[in-house]
């Protein structure tokens, strides 16, 4: 199922208590990150004082959801040493938590004894899943969704798993 940018804004405004992601990738390739990634690799970081320069319209419905008493948590399982995507990657995620989001990392070699799903996920509200699918190049292919309560149950239980494993993002370093 193709999923515009417009439906998933609609999707997280309209949860009510709680939106976990998970990331178990190593790298993404997003076509609207080349630009700022390509900056990135020559050097440039962003400014957290500079707000105004690394603002997005992701970080206005961060934002806006968590005002309204949402939690917003995100656990990133990496490997280690880091590839290069998580380290720009991580080198942004102030950004996310300027926000409102919660984020963690947990190094894969500690998710080893961890029973999780084949892809990264959305849980919105513990009632529906947003599995994002991505080709063996970290290219988006599609995205699923289900209200299957056994389903939700697994994935809720894998994040908090891997919640509580996982270092606070203040406190992990790449």
């Amino acid at each position: 199922m193709a999923q515009s940018l417009s439906n998933f804004t609609d999707l997280i405004r309209s949860v009510e208590r709680s939106a976990v992601h998970l990331e178990m990738r190593d790298v993404y390739a997003i076509p609207n990150e080349d630009e700022r990634f390509a900056a990135w690799r020559e050097g440039h970081r962003l400014d957290p004082d500079d707000r105004e320069s690394w603002w997005r319209p992701w970080l206005d419905v961060v934002q806006e959801v968590t005002a309204k008493g949402v939690r917003l948590r995100r656990a990133r399982i990496v490997s280690e040493p880091p590839s290069e995507y998580i380290r720009y990657e991580h080198s942004f995620t102030f950004t996310n938590i300027a926000a409102g989001e919660e984020i963690r990392w947990l190094p894969r070699r500690l998710a080893s004894g961890l029973t999780l799903p084949g892809n990264d996920f959305w849980l919105f509200d513990g009632k529906l899943v947003q599995f994002n699918v991505f080709d063996g190049e970290g290219r988006w292919v599609h995205t699923d969704q289900t209200d299957d309560q056994t389903t939700a149950g697994i994935c809720a239980d894998a994040f908090e798993a891997v919640w509580d494993l996982a270092t606070p993002h203040d406190k992990y370093t790449v």
